[in-house]
C-alpha cells in the first residue's frame, strides 16, 4: 500500500510539474542580463534578499553577489565584500537569514596564497543590516581532501551536499550529514533511488526533508544534458525513486542549481537554454538587447510557479 501510494504521488507530482507552459517560465530579474554567467540562486524567507554566483565566460572567475528589494523593487546587485581572488560559488542562506553557506577553494590560513580543494564555508551576521563576518570553514567531518559542493540545509539543520568520492556510486554523488547534539555526524551517501554510477549534483532539500530536487546528467529518460529530478520520502521515511521534472522546465540544454521557495511555491533554477534565432537588427543596441535579454545559451536564473 505504501509503495502504491508513493508511485501515485510521484506520478501526480510529475504530471503537475510537467504541465507548465514555456510562457510561465521567467527570468528572475532582467537586470542580471548584464552579466555573462549567473547561477546558484537562493532567496531569503521574506523574499527581500537574494544571493547568486557571477562567473566569467570560461568560469575561471567566480564571485558571490547579492541583490536586495526595497519598496517592492529590486536594487542593483552588489558583490559580497569578503570575496577575494579565489573562487566563490553556490550560496545557501539559513532560515533566519543570518548565516550564508557557500563553496570556495580559498586556503584555510589567510597567510597562505595557494588555493586548496573546494570546501564548504560560511559567514555570519547579527542581522541583515550588519556586515558579514570573515569566512569560516565548516570543517570535518563534512570537508575533506576531496571537493565538496552545493550545501543545502533543512530546518532541522541537516546538511546535504555534493561530493565526488571513490566510496560513492560513480561520479558526483549526493551525501548528507545529520545534525545531532550540536555537531554534524559523518557524511552518509544517499541510496540508489537518488545516486547512480553517473552524475548527481546540486541538491536542494526541502524544509521538512520530505522532498529533494537535484540534477542528473545525461540520463536515458532526460531531455538532454543536465535535467532536474525530484525524489520524495515515503511513509517509512525512505527516499523514493527519483523522477524527471520534465519539459518545459527541463530542455535539451543544461538545467541545474534548483532552489524552491516553499512559502510562495516558486521554483528558481539555472539554465543554459537557448532560443535565439538569426534576424535582421535595426542597430547595435537592438542586437545587444536581443542577445542579452533572451535565452542565449549562457547561464541565467529562471523562475516558475509550481506546487510541490
Amino acid at each position: 500500500m505504501t509503495k502504491n501510494l508513493l508511485i501515485i504521488t510521484l506520478i501526480l507530482t510529475s504530471n503537475l510539474l510537467s504541465a507548465q507552459n514555456e510562457n510561465d517560465i521567467f527570468h528572475f530579474n532582467k537586470v542580471l542580463n548584464q552579466f555573462n554567467n549567473v547561477r546558484d540562486f537562493c532567496i531569503s524567507t521574506n523574499g527581500d534578499e537574494a544571493f547568486f554566483t557571477l562567473q566569467s565566460p570560461n568560469g575561471k572567475i567566480s564571485q558571490l553577489a547579492t541583490i536586495k528589494k526595497e519598496n517592492s523593487k529590486w536594487l542593483e546587485p552588489e558583490l559580497l565584500t569578503f570575496c577575494d581572488s579565489y573562487m566563490y560559488l553556490e550560496p545557501f542562506l539559513s532560515m533566519n537569514g543570518n548565516r550564508l553557506f557557500f563553496v570556495s577553494d580559498r586556503p584555510l590560513d589567510d597567510s597562505l596564497d595557494e588555493k586548496k580543494d573546494f570546501d564548504i564555508w560560511y559567514v555570519d551576521r547579527e542581522n541583515k543590516n550588519e556586515k558579514w563576518s570573515e569566512p569560516k570553514n565548516i570543517g570535518k567531518p563534512i570537508n575533506s581532501d576531496l571537493d565538496e559542493f552545493y550545501p543545502t540545509i533543512s530546518d532541522n539543520n541537516n546538511l546535504y551536499f555534493t561530493m565526488n568520492s571513490p566510496d560513492g556510486f560513480g561520479k558526483d554523488d549526493i551525501y548528507y550529514c545529520k545534525w545531532e547534539a550540536g555537531k554534524y555526524l559523518a557524511p552518509v551517501l544517499l541510496g540508489e533511488n537518488i545516486n547512480s554510477d553517473g552524475y548527481e549534483f546540486n541538491a536542494f532539500i526541502s524544509k521538512n526533508e520530505d522532498f529533494i530536487l537535484y540534477t542528473k546528467y545525461n540520463e536515458e529518460d532526460g531531455q538532454g544534458s543536465g535535467d532536474l529530478y525530484i525524489s520524495k520520502k515515503d511513509l517509512n521515511g525512505e527516499w523514493g525513486k527519483s523522477t524527471n521534472i520534465g519539459a518545459p522546465i527541463n530542455t535539451k540544454f543544461m538545467e541545474y542549481c534548483p532552489f524552491y521557495d516553499e512559502k510562495n511555491q516558486t521554483l528558481y533554477f539555472t539554465s543554459k537554454r537557448q532560443n535565439i534565432k538569426p534576424k535582421k537588427f535595426k542597430n547595435i543596441s537592438d542586437f545587444k538587447k536581443y542577445v542579452q535579454e533572451n535565452e542565449n545559451g549562457l547561464s541565467k536564473i529562471y523562475m516558475t510557479s509550481i506546487k510541490i
